[in-house]
């Protein structure tokens, strides 16, 4: 990454920190700065979920590790990566109007891990995202080993998880993840 490109992510990043305070309570952006300027893989995986419109920002702190966790913050699934299916065996059994690609391996391209059902819980607790989208998460493999994948969104003031076929894709369905620093 250019010096001038990781300047401009450092600016974002540390200007959502401060604007967004109940997300990281009791920490000091120049401790998550630190970290970042040690870690070019973690940079260059906030850097990608920035570009596709995930607006990532500290929710937590995982104090056994020493680690920082980076989640998608942005309102709505981030824009840049909606209307994927699944996985790649999803892709893979679609015969017809096949989507660009799939979520798990958009994810692993990231460097980052989809969000699962419990970790997209704890996001809502600090805000309320997906109220037009939705978004994959992390499926056991008891559901993906019969079709199926899960998903999420905030409707009613409420969080719902739901199943779909893992081929399936929608113009409104994207994938929320999660870096550790």
């Amino acid at each position: 990454m250019k010096v001038q490109e990781r300047n401009v992510l450092f600016q974002s990043l540390k200007s959502r920190f401060e604007k967004n305070q109940n997300r990281h309570k009791g920490h000091a952006w120049e401790k998550v700065q630190a970290k970042l300027e040690r870690s070019p893989a973690a940079l260059k995986s906030l850097a990608e979920m920035e570009a596709s419109g995930g607006e990532p920002d500290v929710i937590g702190y995982d104090k056994a590790s020493d680690q920082y966790v980076f989640c998608d913050c942005s309102a709505e699934s981030p824009s840049g990566r909606r209307s994927l299916c699944f996985d790649r065996d999803a892709l893979n059994s679609r015969k017809e109007n096949k989507p660009e690609g799939s979520a798990v391996e958009a994810a692993a391209a990231m460097g980052i891990e989809l969000l699962t059902e419990e970790q997209y819980r704890e996001l809502q607790r600090l805000g309320e995202f997906d109220l037009k989208t939705s978004s994959w998460v992390a499926t056991p493999e008891d559901v993906r080993s019969l079709g199926g994948a899960l998903f999420c969104d905030r409707r009613y003031g409420k969080v719902f998880v739901y199943h779909n076929g893992a081929q399936s894709y929608y113009a409104a369905r994207g994938f929320r993840g999660v870096v550790r620093v």
